[in-house]
């Protein structure tokens, strides 16, 4: 198998197996080796005190993108460490877009930039996490 047929069968089986992704609406919209774009509408059942999207949902959509790309190459990975940085307010109805994207790799750990935008392109959330590799593959027996 190629690198963008095994991102893409990883892709679709973390798609199949994340409950909490698909329980918040979660789409996959594209993968690739070290890449990833998730799509969610933001809920009204998925807002703060202040009547805007909730962080956490926000940082939940960034870190499902980070997840499906950290395991795209077949190798078991985990998350090691994430940050985010909240930029601008998102309301109910809003459809974000977080794309994933590897940035530097060494030994077993990466690091990858995750970018949270709203419909018309502006940038609502930026996510930083590493991600460690672990034993195992992702999927037995598919390569990569």
């Amino acid at each position: 198998m190629t690198p963008q047929e095994i991102a893409d069968t990883i892709g679709k089986a973390a798609a199949d197996r994340d409950l909490a992704a698909r329980k918040l609406g979660m789409q996959l919209i594209a993968m690739g080796p070290g890449r990833c774009v998730l799509q969610m509408t933001v809920q009204p059942d998925m807002v703060n005190s202040h009547g805007t999207c909730h962080g956490g949902m926000i940082f939940t959509l960034a870190d499902s993108a980070f997840g499906y790309a950290c395991n795209s190459f077949n190798r078991n990975a985990v998350a090691q460490q994430c940050d985010i940085t909240f930029l601008k307010p998102v309301a109910v109805g809003t459809l974000l877009t977080a794309t994933a994207e590897l940035r530097e790799t060494a030994g077993r750990s990466s690091v990858y930039d995750m970018t949270v935008r709203d419909a018309a392109g502006d940038t609502v959330a930026l996510f930083r996490g590493l991600s460690r590799e672990v034993s195992g593959a992702t999927i037995p027996n598919l390569g990569g």
